[in-house]
């Protein structure tokens, strides 16, 4: 639907997005390194992402495979991705959004932030689907709490974009990022069985929209006019 490109709102309490340029670098390299040795790939994910039966122990990992603890999937799972499609789309917006929410938050608070969003959205998408054997990977979650939380702190930026992924426009945030979730309800509810994790996107969604007053140093003021 939309493929954001840049904002224009500047940082004001940091000089750089370490964090998110940490992010973009590790989950990167993660994926990099899995794409380049042949099979690593589907064995990661077996290994190291989110499989709701395995974690409600439905169901186990075939031996040699459960080399991790299922309870630490949640998190694993956030670093790793499938193809250069879905690393590329994740990436963008950690790009775009992630740092002015880094910015509002300070280093410390925006990582615990981006990994209990990551989390939670992939807690969502295991609660919704105890049953499911296909193993969750991404940072889809995590990267749709930044948007929630940049939804609330920046509704009235201006983003540049590709409207359906062709049309370049530049519009207001709280259209781009409120279609977002609109779509990712939509199809959450609609029970779609598409390879996509929608309940780990609302879940991160409302994870980032719940946390970003709390967490948001008091210089960072929240509906911010720009």
């Amino acid at each position: 639907m939309f493929i954001p490109l840049r904002d224009q709102v500047p940082l004001v309490n940091t000089r750089a997005p370490y964090v998110t340029r940490a992010l973009l670098l590790v989950t990167t390299l993660a994926f990099v390194v899995c794409w380049a040795i042949p099979g690593l790939t589907d064995r990661a994910a077996l290994e190291a992402g989110l499989i709701p039966a395995v974690l409600f122990k439905h169901a186990v990992l075939p031996p040699g495979y459960d080399v991790l603890p299922a309870w630490l999937t949640p998190l694993t799972s956030i670093f790793l991705h499938g193809g250069f499609i879905h690393l590329i789309g994740n990436m963008l917006f950690l790009q775009v959004f992630g740092d002015n929410v880094e910015d509002a938050f300070g280093h410390l608070r925006y990582a615990l932030f981006y990994v209990t969003c990551g989390v939670c959205g992939a807690m969502a998408h295991a609660v919704m689907g105890p049953e499911s054997q296909q193993p969750l990977i991404g940072a889809s979650g995590a990267v749709a709490g930044i948007i929630g939380a940049y939804l609330v702190l920046h509704p009235r930026a201006q983003i540049w974009g590709l409207v359906l992924n062709v049309l370049p426009l530049r519009i207001p945030a709280a259209l781009a990022l409120g279609a977002w979730i609109a779509f990712q309800l939509y199809h959450a509810f609609a029970r779609d069985e598409a390879a996509t994790g929608w309940w780990a996107h609302v879940g991160g969604f409302a994870a980032g929209v719940l946390l970003v007053l709390p967490l948001r140093l008091k210089a960072a003021p929240a509906a911010d006019p720009s």
